[in-house]
């Protein structure tokens, strides 16, 4: 029997506090709850964007619990409610700006969500992993592809 409350925190981490219940574009308000959170923790916390990498690291396993046990509850391979991939992602292509702030978090974001939502080879292959991995490791990809974008364009000084 499953415990209510392991059902709650996985419902709460899946759906990133709640963004994935956004009636419009949940994907991009996970995308964007992620970003803001990037930028205030740059902001007052003086963090940097590999700070961001280590925490999507350290969070992967979380997000890929969440995502099956919520997958599983809605007798679903990939409910839109679940974010917690988009938040995991969009850390994935922050790590690759300079900076947590103004042009590179917007670059970041817009590459992120364009990766996501076409998934170029292999990106779309991911999500045929199983539950929870599949949902995670698709948008993982999708974040490095950003990030090689943004230090890509770092490296001959276009952002």
């Amino acid at each position: 029997m499953k415990s209510p409350m392991k059902s709650k925190t996985a419902l709460l981490l899946a759906t990133w506090f709640g963004a994935g219940f956004s009636p419009w574009a949940p994907g991009t308000a996970g995308s964007l709850a992620a970003v803001l959170i990037a930028w205030a923790a740059g902001a007052w916390l003086h963090l940097q964007p590999w700070h961001l990498a280590a925490a999507a690291a350290v969070l992967t396993p979380l997000g890929i619990w969440a995502s099956t046990q919520t997958a599983r509850a809605r007798q679903s391979k990939d409910p839109q409610i679940v974010v917690v991939d988009e938040v995991l992602g969009q850390w994935i292509a922050l790590a690759g700006a300079a900076a947590l702030a103004g042009a590179h978090l917007w670059s970041a974001f817009v590459l992120f969500r364009i990766f996501d939502i076409t998934k170029p080879w292999p990106v779309r292959r991911l999500e045929r992993l199983p539950e929870g991995t599949g949902i995670v490791a698709d948008d993982l990809a999708a974040g490095l592809y950003a990030a090689l974008v943004l230090l890509l364009a770092r490296w001959f000084n276009l952002l």
